[in-house]
């Protein structure tokens, strides 16, 4: 989208795939982890890749930037993740400019999320973008659509109440636990892994159920420990995992693992167990289902649970979507007139270098020749040609690369090379 010689020229993509096509088991396939982040833009960068942003959640893993071809970008999500090329084809997506902004728009107002109105994401895409402008692989157009969709996702959060109430992935597994387990404040929940989904979750948790029956437990001691003072919670070591597990009524799962961390052979049981698995890729072995006393339940399941609450925001979808064209078609007038104003600009240096070469002529052989005049009248002249020029490519129907090549090589213009 920017301009580029005809050799590089690339085009704005958006690549992934996300709960709707793929399941948590797909999805694991192809998440990242910080480290294959860092190695995925690092990557990016060698090969030449201009401007890139990254993001891997429990819902999505997806990639925007420019290339000639968007297996560029497939392929450094493949050599990072588990996941293979036929994977991909398979389950996910791949989005070429304004259908590319149009989806990046969705996600970060919540309107493509898993449970509607979880803004968590676009903390993600802030996060992602900073990572990328430190590498310098964030040039001028992607930092205005990030802030763009900053834009949309605060109006659409205050402007509408597709947020109302609480929400995501950890409100829904609250939500779950209540609905199913009986006289909740007399079980014990233990929470295993203390990040981002595990600290909400045990937040939401001590809030709406007031007691204090919750166990921590996470490799990173430490980590739990700063949770459970901030919570006043009890913290075990990681080696008391297979212990907590036969104490718990209630475990929720939420570790960043890239192997599951409970399977069947670790559960000694003697009661009813539920384990929610809130992570991705899956942490809980679906072979703890063997055992008669678990139920288990994944991230997945919980987004499917839809209450009145939810139904509720689905009214307030059209404003959101009235949000995002305002703000997007905006973007669109700033991205096309970058696009095509340092071609006016050439246009009028051109006009203007005529111009002086012409007044420089009449000047030698007219000696009354009136310079003032002339360039009051040459220079509103100019100015109305340059005009045309430029109503022609703002117009919607202008194809502006079409048109800027035309208007170079008619007026003998070096093409402007970004």
């Amino acid at each position: 989208m920017d301009n580029h010689s005809p050799a590089k020229q690339t085009t704005f993509y958006a690549i992934g795939l996300s709960y709707k096509k793929a399941d948590a088991e797909i999805r694991g396939k192809f998440s990242l982890n910080e480290q294959a982040k860092t190695n995925l833009l690092e990557q990016a960068k060698t090969n030449g890749i201009e401007s890139l942003l990254v993001t891997s959640t429990c819902n999505r893993t997806e990639i925007y930037g420019f290339a000639q071809h968007p297996f560029q970008l497939i392929h450094l999500l493949c050599e990072n993740s588990v996941g293979t090329v036929e994977e991909f084809q398979k389950y996910a997506y791949v989005y070429k400019q304004k259908e590319a902004l149009n989806h990046i728009f969705r996600v970060g107002t919540g309107l493509d999320s898993q449970i509607l109105g979880d803004f968590e994401i676009i903390s993600q895409l802030k996060s992602a973008f900073v990572e990328s402008k430190k590498r310098n692989l964030a040039n001028a157009y992607l930092e205005r659509l990030v802030n763009s969709v900053i834009q949309a996702s605060k109006k659409v959060k205050n402007e509408t109440e597709i947020s109302s109430g609480a929400t995501s992935v950890s409100f829904a597994a609250v939500q779950y636990i209540f609905k199913n387990v009986a006289a909740i404040s007399n079980k014990n929940i233990l929470l295993f892994g203390t990040g981002k989904i595990g600290r909400n979750t045990c937040e939401n948790l001590v809030k709406h159920s007031k007691h204090d029956q919750i166990t921590l437990i996470n490799r990173t001691k430490d980590k739990a420990e700063k949770l459970g003072k901030k919570l006043n919670l009890i913290v075990k070591d990681y080696a008391d995992l297979q212990i907590e597990l036969q104490k718990a009524d209630v475990v929720v799962v939420a570790t960043g693992a890239q192997n599951p961390t409970i399977d069947y052979d670790i559960l000694n049981l003697k009661k009813p167990l539920l384990i929610l698995d809130l992570s991705i890729p899956k942490n809980v072995n679906e072979n703890v289902k063997q055992n008669p006393f678990v139920t288990l339940v994944h991230v997945d399941h919980l987004s499917q649970i839809t209450d009145e609450t939810l139904e509720n925001r689905k009214q307030y979808i059209p404003a959101a979507e009235d949000i995002i064209t305002e703000i997007l078609t905006e973007f669109l007038t700033w991205s096309k007139g970058r696009k095509y104003a340092p071609t006016i600009h050439a246009l009028k240096a051109k006009l203007n270098a005529i111009k002086e070469s012409e007044i420089n002529h009449l000047k030698k052989k007219n000696a009354d020749f009136n310079e003032e005049y002339t360039e009051i009248i040459t220079a509103k002249l100019i100015q109305k040609i340059t005009s045309h020029f430029a109503n022609h490519l703002k117009d919607d129907d202008t194809i502006v690369d079409e048109s800027v090549a035309w208007i170079n090589k008619v007026f003998q213009i070096e093409p402007v090379v970004k």
